[in-house]
């Protein structure tokens, strides 16, 4: 059995991936500290976008260990060009795995791309990606995770995810809502 963190990084100023934490962000980061203290972590793979990385820099001090990056846990691209009605794309990728915007990539080329970090990393791992990627991930092991359900990711958020061979048990063990481990 394997245990995996899957965190969506804290609060950042923009989209780009050079895009830093907030003030609030690095607060957040902090928060992450403390909710990881007494748990084993073992691995730190990080998105290369900035804010992922500043997400879990104090963490990984703390732990001892270096952070990894591995551009399979990059957000994914809706699409090249701007979208006005963006949203009612994003939603429509949630139905349609295959859809393709322009410039963009596929869910289910996001989520094979994130599935196979997840095969590779070894047990007591963290994780640090995006909300659009993350949300693909546990639809992945779970199909009623959605676009709904992604719309209320908070920044940051923490999965657990129990893999063994046969199954995968999700578990949200961070609300940042009410700003308390579950």
């Amino acid at each position: 059995m394997r245990t995996i963190y899957l965190i969506r990084h804290c609060s950042a100023t923009g989209q780009a991936p050079t895009a830093a934490l907030t003030s609030t962000g690095f607060q957040q980061a902090q928060d992450l500290v403390s909710f990881f203290e007494n748990k084993e972590v073992e691995h730190i793979i990080s998105s290369p976008y900035l804010r992922a990385k500043q997400s879990i820099t104090l963490t990984a001090l703390c732990k001892q260990l270096e952070i990894q990056t591995d551009s399979r846990l990059a957000e994914r691209i809706l699409s090249d060009i701007d979208l006005p009605d963006w949203m009612t794309q994003l939603e429509q990728t949630f139905t349609d795995m295959d859809l393709v915007l322009p410039g963009g990539e596929s869910s289910r080329e996001a989520t094979n791309r994130a599935i196979e970090v997840i095969k590779e990393v070894p047990n007591h791992s963290i994780l640090v990606t995006h909300g659009n990627l993350m949300s693909l991930v546990l639809k992945h092991f779970d199909d009623s995770y959605g676009f709904h359900e992604w719309k209320s990711l908070s920044n940051p958020d923490v999965y657990m995810l129990t893999i063994n061979n046969s199954s995968t048990n999700i578990s949200r063990v961070w609300n940042e809502k009410s700003n308390t481990p579950t």
